[in-house]
């Protein structure tokens, strides 16, 4: 087998279709803005932060997830947004990602003062200043740098997540949390719509993010109707905390074009419900189901890894099944702070770690263009494929790679 060099995975093009924007803070800059906003870090020292909340591994999900409270305190203004989502691209082009989708749930962001259009367009802009400024000095024979936004609904949230969850919630006191819940998701969705089909924002997605366990997908199956007839392309986490079942709502429920993680596909034994076939067999059938409709697993090594206690080493995660089993999957970063990671890391890792050929690593670039929400015309997207997939043969010829 060969030994793909840090200076190849560098230098291939690739995409990061899994990256929440709240969580891919450099550490300086969320210093920077906790300073201008007034906003109380345990530290004001990056090893400071590194040691009592971003590290490089935590005791579960609940540790893992703590960081955010911050990372969301500081970005209710356009100029944080802006700043954030430009470093963010920038920071991705400068480890050779081309194509990016940022996903982030708004209703996190939004304020007395910061409307959805306003945490929209300021995202937007960073991204769009940052990858415009990348394409005007790019060599002629490049592929050319692109992005997509996704917005996230939650599965789970309180009043306390943020000042439009708190509203929203004393706004309808006789609903039931379930009630409550779904009715923020479909009020996202119907936002998310509109702004798409009167602005140029790059609006290409809509995710269902959060805590997974006993907040079934179902919930939002209204939402991701109306966004499917708006003509959004559809993700969803699932198979994270929970296992086939989660998998199974995501794909028949909301129609999923792709899976964030998918870690528990293959876990038999996290089966809760009675089926009409046996748990072996409910499984073979969904992976099937998906690799035939090639639905596309955004697969995060790092943050699984960090979020699961019982995965006790890489080896073990199911990432070795999807590849055996020939599923459509693309490796993407979750969150380049709380992780600690960046998308090369992430190659280095499955590449140390798994028996990946040229050919299944130029597959896995491959299906992160090829699956991607592409904001533009099918026929744009083709010849922007085309224009990746040379390139990445002509950087795999200088480095001596042979499928």
């Amino acid at each position: 087998m060969q030994y793909f060099t840090d200076d190849f995975i560098q230098a291939i093009p690739k995409t990061d279709l899994h990256v929440h924007l709240d969580g891919s803070l450099r550490i300086g800059t969320l210093i920077d803005l906790a300073k201008a906003s007034g906003v109380s870090l345990p530290a004001m020292d990056e090893a400071g932060l590194r040691k009592t909340v971003f590290k490089d591994s935590y005791q579960n999900l609940e540790e893992y997830l703590a960081g955010f409270a911050y990372t969301t305190a500081v970005l209710r203004s356009r100029d944080a947004l802006y700043r954030v989502s430009y470093e963010l691209f920038m920071d991705n082009a400068a480890e050779g990602v081309r194509y990016l989708e940022v996903r982030f749930a708004p209703q996190l962001l939004m304020s007395e003062t910061l409307s959805f259009q306003d945490v929209m367009e300021a995202v937007d802009q960073g991204l769009r200043d940052a990858r415009d400024k990348l394409n005007r000095h790019r060599p002629s024979n490049e592929p050319a740098y692109d992005y997509g936004i996704i917005a996230c609904a939650m599965r789970f949230f309180t009043k306390d997540f943020s000042p439009y969850y708190r509203d929203y919630s004393r706004m309808h006191e006789f609903s039931s949390p379930t009630e409550i819940i779904s009715g923020a998701s479909l009020e996202l969705a119907k936002a998310v719509v509109q702004l798409r089909a009167h602005s140029s924002i790059q609006i290409v997605g809509f995710d269902l993010a959060g805590a997974e366990y006993g907040y079934p997908a179902s919930d939002h199956q209204a939402s991701y109707e109306l966004v499917e007839k708006g003509f959004l392309h559809k993700t969803v986490h699932a198979g994270e905390a929970f296992g086939p079942e989660s998998i199974f709502q995501a794909v028949t429920k909301l129609q999923a074009d792709r899976i964030g993680h998918g870690l528990h596909l293959f876990d038999v034994d996290l089966i809760r419900s009675s089926h009409e076939q046996d748990p072996e067999t409910y499984v073979k059938e969904l992976v099937n189901y998906i690799a035939n409709r090639r639905i596309t697993v955004e697969v995060c090594l790092t943050s699984n890894m960090q979020t699961t206690p019982d995965l006790k080493s890489l080896e073990q995660h199911s990432f070795r099944r999807m590849l055996e089993q020939k599923l459509s999957v693309t490796l993407c970063t979750d969150n380049r702070l709380v992780s600690n990671t960046s998308l090369c890391k992430e190659y280095r890792l499955a590449l140390d770690t798994f028996p990946i050929t040229a050919h299944d690593l130029k597959n896995m670039i491959a299906y992160g263009f090829k699956r991607s929400f592409y904001y533009h015309p099918y026929p744009q997207k083709r010849a922007w494929v085309r224009s990746v997939l040379d390139y990445y043969d002509r950087i795999a010829r200088q480095f001596g790679i042979r499928e």
